[in-house]
Formats: structure tokens, sequence, C-alpha cells
């Protein structure tokens, strides 16, 4: 699989990657046995990221990765280079990982970036972020996911307040000080949020909605991240599955599921569930949409690779309820680039349809 540089986080990852939160709750059910099952199906279709947040499933979806970097554990102690880590290059020329960096590695497994996300789980105040919390929370990732530093911690879409308070990055400066985090990150609903992010010089990564029927983060988000060496991290990548082109007017979602509890935002942002597309409008969009998939792709593959396509994206993090699923997603990497002129349809499509409705709300 094609691997993309993170720049300021120092490290490559898959351009494809897994999310997981459907790993934890409010997909509907998925058993631990589909979740391990899931896990190693992505990363032995050269996924190296993973994405999840201790709110999910409020931390089952750490405790399962937990549990499967463990199992990989002998298998990353096996294929680790007996060189000295902190002397060694890599391939690119830049210097290799410390030893901290190193035994990271080791009890993850060989090659995978974990990245959590924390803050969710409060009343979202802006006192909240403070250093005593970050701290707590951040033991608690550690405990679930069983390692003594952190690969990436993201604030998990925080008050707009908190990205403009220098005392909460002062506080994450000090938590990688600390080596309880390697990096961190935010993840973003609005643009303006990411800007100011990717303005501060410590954060690594940006995680936004993008996709086919959000395109917001193209104008001035993508190319200032790539100015900044700052990875993006494409998320609701197939609008809540709408994107997947299974869905019509007919479908129905389970109770446990936010596209069915949270589809005017009665539980959380609305722009989480479809990217905030109005459903029949989401509909509309797809079927238009449908005929520029080419032969020997699925829908949900040809719109990972629009995602793809886009330059200053970093890893795109689709979900995934079984192991057939994440196969699927992660050969959207292998797909050729859309042409020209699909990419044109698409933004037709989006200009048409969906600017009107949703362009200036995020």
């Amino acid at each position: 699989m094609e691997k993309r540089n993170f720049g300021r986080l120092g490290r490559d990852a898959g351009v494809i990657g897994l999310g997981a939160w459907q790993l934890g709750a409010d997909w509907g059910e998925v058993s631990e046995e589909a979740a391990f099952a899931t896990l190693a199906a992505a990363v032995d279709a050269g996924v190296t990221f993973l994405d999840t947040a201790d709110v999910y499933g409020d931390g089952r979806s750490e405790q399962i990765i937990g549990r499967f970097l463990r199992q990989h554990k002998a298998a990353g102690s096996a294929t680790s280079d007996p060189r000295s880590a902190a002397t060694r290059a890599d391939g690119a020329g830049r210097p290799g990982p410390s030893a901290s960096e190193a035994s990271a590695n080791q009890q993850r497994g060989p090659g995978l970036t974990v990245a959590t996300k924390m803050g969710r789980r409060v009343p979202q105040e802006l006192s909240a972020y403070n250093l005593d919390a970050f701290r707590a929370w951040n033991d608690r990732s550690r405990a679930n996911l069983g390692v003594d530093t952190l690969d990436l911690v993201q604030l998990h879409c925080p008050p707009t307040p908190v990205y403009s308070t220098d005392a909460v990055f002062d506080a994450l400066d000090t938590l990688v000080q600390e080596k309880r985090i390697a990096a961190y990150g935010v993840s973003v609903e609005r643009v303006d949020e990411a800007l100011t992010a990717i303005a501060r010089p410590g954060v690594a990564s940006v995680q936004i909605i993008l996709n086919a029927l959000r395109h917001k983060p193209l104008e001035a988000v993508l190319p200032a991240a790539a100015a900044a060496g700052v990875g993006i991290i494409a998320r609701v990548p197939l609008a809540s599955g709408l994107l997947s082109g299974r869905y019509d007017e007919h479908t129905t979602f389970g109770a446990d599921d936010h596209r069915n509890y949270n589809r005017h935002g009665e539980s959380f942002d609305v722009g989480e569930t479809f990217s905030g597309v109005p459903y029949e409008v989401g509909l509309e969009a797809v079927r238009r949409l449908k005929p520029l998939v080419p032969p020997g792709a699925t829908m949900a593959q040809w719109a990972l690779r629009w995602i793809v396509d886009q330059p200053g994206v970093t890893v795109v993090i689709p979900g995934a309820r079984g192991p057939e699923q994440a196969r699927a997603n992660a050969a959207a990497a292998d797909l050729a680039p859309l042409t020209p002129e699909a990419h044109a349809a698409v933004a037709e499509v989006y200009d048409s349809l969906i600017r009107p409705l949703i362009h200036d709300r995020w």
C-alpha cells in the first residue's frame, strides 16, 4: 500500500487506515471475535494506521485494540532491527526512532501507529481541558491500549475556545516531555478550528470530515496543512455509509446506531452522521455519482480513492464491521486515480446539491 509521511509526526502511514469507532459502539453490535478478525484483516491488507478514542464504547475500542497489539507483540519483536534504534536511519535518510520509540514500536507490533482521542467523556467546557485531566485521561488510554507511550493523542472535537487557549497546548507539550505521548493532534468539526490548530507548532495532525459530499476542507485546510507539515486524517470518508451506494429510502438502522438516533444532531454534532447532509439529498447525490464508478470497483472503494487523490491527505480512516469490508477498503489504495472528468463531475454534484445546504455550516 502507498505510504505517506505525517511530517511533524515523523512517521509514514498506509494511505488507507482503519477507524475503530464501530468496534466500540454506536454502529450496532460488533462482537469481540469479529473485531479481532477485522483488525487482523486490515493489517494483513497493508493498513498501518488505527484510529480510536477513549469514548468509543467507554474504552471498549481501545481495549480491543490493546489486546490485538499484544497478540502481535511477538511478531514486532521478531522483525525489529537489531541495530541501535537511536542511531540508525530509515530508507529516506531520516534519523531512526529513539530507544523509547523503538520500545513503543515493539509494544504495538510491527509498523503500526495507533492514534486515540480524548476529551469527550466530560462536560464540554474549556475548564475541563487542563493538565491534571489530561494525565488522568492519558493514564486510562495507556492502560486500555497496554502501552507506556501513546503514538498520537488527539483532542476529540473540543469546544472551539480550546484551540486558541495556550495553556491547553502547554499541557499537551508537557505530556510529550513526560513521554506519555509521542505526539498530539486535534480532531475538529469546523474549518476555522483546523486552521487555528495548524498554526500551532506542536500540532502533528488534524482529523477532519472529508468526502465526496463534504468539500470545504479542500479550499484552505489541506493547503495550510501541507505547507506546515501537518498530517491530515480524513474521517467519515463514506458519509456514514451513504457513499457505499447500498442504502435507499427503505433502509432502516438499529436503535443503537447513530444513523438512527443522531440523524438530526440529537446526541452530538450532526455533521458526524451522514456528514450533515440530509439523508434524502445524500441518496440523490449518490445516484448521480454511481455511474462514475469504474468496472471492477465498488462505490465505497471509488469514494475512498476520491479522498486519496486530494493533495494534502495523509490517511483516510474508513470503519469496517468485518474482515471482508476491511480488505475491500484497503484495496481502494490500489485503484487508479480518478480522471479529471470524474473529479469535475463530483464537484458538479456537490455544487448543485450539497453546497447550498452545508458548505458554510462547518
